[in-house]
This record gives structure tokens, C-alpha cells and sequence, in this order.
């Protein structure tokens, strides 16, 4: 069975409808164990009626390879009437959730849109605090071309994020899994600790957490007052928006990990 290619039948409904800026959305990361979700906003110009032919190939990030992907997002960059990518760290999913740090994202790269948007199709998820119209399609990523386009865009910023990321931390294999949960993840978490750039609300991460500093409470290896060295840390939290050429950064050097309440805080090593 070959690839299912999506088409552009939603965008043309809403463009019957009388919406001309309708902005496809679709998240990366969601699953992971490490790293940010990020959530892409594609617009496309949808009275092109070359478009299709313009973006033939693309489909589900899932089903293309990196190369692939890489070279269907300068495609898509190039062809949309604008683009943007909201990131959420992994210190903000731990706070409040995957899902609303999800809609987070979404919400974020449709506030960096340019025209902005005048309807909404978004894959699986609904958007509450936005008041555009919108529609929610189960695999939206197979089906609309706006949604597909989106998630290539997610897709290779997270990779190329977590790529850089690996660069900071060797030993981890970020730069092959991408912070996904696959048996060298596990094995890099036993062996190394986890780091701040980790979702310790997620069950993998601490239950190894927990083993660790159970196993260096035994051998006698905690950190100042008590507290246990886990090794490495994320040298700064950052938030990021990025739309176009236009990239923000906020960045604080030295900070620990926020605790949760009631909870010491780790500190950098």
C-alpha cells in the first residue's frame, strides 16, 4: 500500500464559504519523553491553482523520511502565504500538561501569523480559547493538505531543536531519537539521570528518577544538603516563537529546575 496523500477538498469548502486565509495546524512531540511540543500554523494560498501541483509529495511528516521532510519544508515555507511555529519546553508540559501545552503552542503560532487567519482546520484537537472558526479532523495529517503541511513544518523544527540539543548533551542520542521513549533513550535515563530538559511528569522519566536517587542514596552520592546531583542540566529555559526569518528568544542562564510544590528544588551541577 502506498502512500495516502491528502488533498485540498476542506480548504475548498471553507473557500466556497467565503474564508480566503483558512491556516492549517498540527503538533510534534506530543508523546515524547524530552524536549518541547511544538505546534505549526501553515496558510496556504488556496486560489493558486497550481498549488497542488506545487505541493505534490506532501503528506503525514510520519510517512516521509528526514531528507524528505527537509526538503518538502523549504517547499512549503516558500509556497504559503505565511507560516509560524510555537514551542513549548518541557518545564511548562510539566506544569499544566501535555494537552493544554499543546494548544499553547497552537494558540502561540497562530498569534505570529501574517495575515492572520480567518478559519481554523486543526488535527484531533479543538482550540477553546480562540473564537475562529474551526474544525477538528481525527488524522487531519492524512486528509487536508493545510494540516500535512503544518506538521512537516513542526516536525523538522522539533528535529532540528533536538538536534542542537544533542550537540549540548552527548550520550543521550537526542540527535537519533528525538527525545521519543525507544530502548537507548531508557538505556542514556539509567545511566546518565534525566535532565531539566525532561517531562518528569511523565512515568517513564520518573520512575527512572526515582531508581536513581534511591541507587545513589545507597552508595552515599547526594548533593549539598542533602539534595541529590543528577548529571547535567538545561543551561537555560527558553520559550521560543518563530515565524519566517523572525526569531525570538528568551533565554535565563543558570536557572534550576522550578520544583513542584511542596518539593526541593535540583540544582545544577
Amino acid at each position: 500500500m502506498g502512500k495516502q496523500y491528502p488533498t485540498l477538498n476542506e480548504e475548498r469548502k471553507l473557500l466556497q464559504e467565503g474564508y480566503t486565509h483558512v491556516a492549517g495546524l498540527d503538533e510534534a512531540g506530543r508523546g515524547a519523553w524530552a524536549g518541547p511540543v511544538v505546534a505549526a500554523a501553515v496558510i496556504l494560498p488556496l486560489e493558486d491553482r497550481a498549488l497542488s501541483e506545487k505541493l505534490r509529495g506532501v503528506c503525514d511528516s510520519k510517512l516521509c523520511t528526514p531528507r524528505q521532510r527537509d526538503g518538502l519544508y523549504d517547499r512549503i515555507c516558500e509556497v504559503a502565504l505565511a507560516w509560524a511555529v510555537g514551542v513549548i519546553p518541557a518545564s511548562r508540559i510539566d506544569q499544566i500538561g501535555v494537552v493544554p501545552s499543546t494548544r499553547q503552542a497552537m494558540q502561540a503560532s497562530l498569534a505570529q501569523l501574517c495575515p492572520s487567519p480567518d478559519a481554523l482546520l486543526v488535527d484531533a484537537l479543538r482550540l477553546p480559547a480562540v473564537t475562529l472558526p474551526q474544525r477538528s479532523l481525527k488524522r487531519g495529517d492524512l486528509k487536508c493538505t493545510s494540516i500535512a503541511a503544518a506538521s512537516i513544518v513542526a516536525k523538522v523544527t522539533r528535529d532540528r531543536e533536538m538536534m542542537a540539543i544533542g550537540l549540548v548533551y552527548p550520550g543521550y542520542g537526542f540527535a537519533q531519537h528525538k527525545g521519543y521513549g525507544t530502548s537507548q533513550h531508557r538505556y542514556a535515563l539509567r545511566e546518565l539521570g534525566p535532565l531539566d530538559i525532561h517531562r518528569w511528569s511523565f512515568a517513564p522519566v520518573s520512575a527512572v528518577a526515582t531508581g536513581l536517587e534511591h541507587r545513589q542514596r545507597r552508595q552515599g552520592r547526594l548533593g549539598w544538603e542533602g539534595r541529590i546531583v543528577l548529571r547535567g542540566h538545561d543551561p537555560y529555559e527558553r520559550d521560543v516563537l518563530h515565524s519566517g526569518n523572525l526569531r525570538t528568544m528568551h533565554r535565563r542562564r543558570g536557572s534550576v529546575r522550578r520544583p513542584k510544590d511542596g518539593a526541593e528544588p535540583r540544582y545544577p551541577i
